[in-house]
């Protein structure tokens, strides 16, 4: 009999209320909140080891907010995550964050060099000084980092420089999951490029489940597996590549990129 597959993360009716709501509960039932004010309402999804998942939709849906949620940068107001069947409130944030890595799309470098950045969370974690340096050599080989990028501060780095250290701080740690926030939005298309190649071959060989926020449809076809598409903060659809209907997805956006362009004018 074929043992059943374990889910890396998984979502149960998940629900997030913004603070303003949430910060007079008293967590005895659930709090009084209009149901078009949550961020997030009842997500619920499962994701296994090697899936390269897309979150899209338009700005505001709750990628983001999702991906904070994941890494417990947030929490949720009702509904449970679980990382390989462990509840995520039973787990000490650092412990949960050397095995779940969240590179955001405004990551800061805290005062750090470059080479600081990067050896930080693995000075965290107790590693010998000869592991993290090789750690670093191989990751910064791999990611093509210029070694006279090592001993730059966040101020002499671009917008796109940083974001490339961001995630190479993320992939030094060599995560089970790794979850991305527009990963490719300040890249060039070399780099954007060479991201992909690597998140392929973690996802591949690794074993690494990757899910990534991304407005870029094309991207999010040619390199994921499956397809999670948010909505004014629900789930709307979680399929594969091959059965999502790409053209109308794309129109569903645009559409509710528009509605939202017209309330704010």
């Amino acid at each position: 009999m074929q043992t059943p597959k374990i889910a890396q993360i998984r979502t149960e009716q998940v629900s997030l209320a913004p603070k303003i709501f949430t910060a007079s509960h008293a967590r005895v039932g659930e709090p009084s909140v209009p149901s078009h004010d949550y961020l997030l309402r009842e997500i619920s999804f499962e994701a296994f080891r090697g899936d390269r998942m897309a979150l899209v939709g338009a700005s505001g849906a709750g990628k983001t907010s999702l991906l904070r949620l994941l890494n417990r940068l947030s929490e949720p107001t009702s509904g449970v995550i679980y990382l390989e069947n462990r509840a995520l409130t039973q787990i000490p944030p650092i412990q949960l964050r050397q095995q779940v890595a969240l590179v955001l799309q405004e990551s800061k470098l805290l005062g750090m060099t470059v080479q600081q950045a990067l050896e930080y969370p693995l000075v965290l974690r107790q590693l010998e000084r000869q592991t993290i340096q090789e750690r670093l050599r191989q990751w910064s080989d791999r990611l093509h980092l210029p070694s006279d990028w090592l001993h730059r501060t966040e101020l002499q780095l671009s917008v796109g420089q940083r974001q490339w250290v961001a995630i190479a701080r993320a992939l030094v740690t060599e995560p089970n999951v790794l979850l991305l926030d527009e990963p490719t939005a300040s890249l060039d298309l070399g780099r954007s490029a060479l991201l992909l190649n690597v998140l392929t071959e973690l996802a591949q060989v690794k074993g690494t489940t990757i899910l990534m926020a991304n407005h870029q449809l094309e991207l999010a076809e040619q390199f994921c597996d499956r397809v999670l598409h948010l909505e004014h903060g629900t789930l709307q659809q979680d399929l594969s590549t091959q059965q999502m209907d790409w053209q109308a997805l794309r129109q569903t956006i645009v559409q509710a990129e528009a509605h939202q362009s017209e309330e704010w004018d």
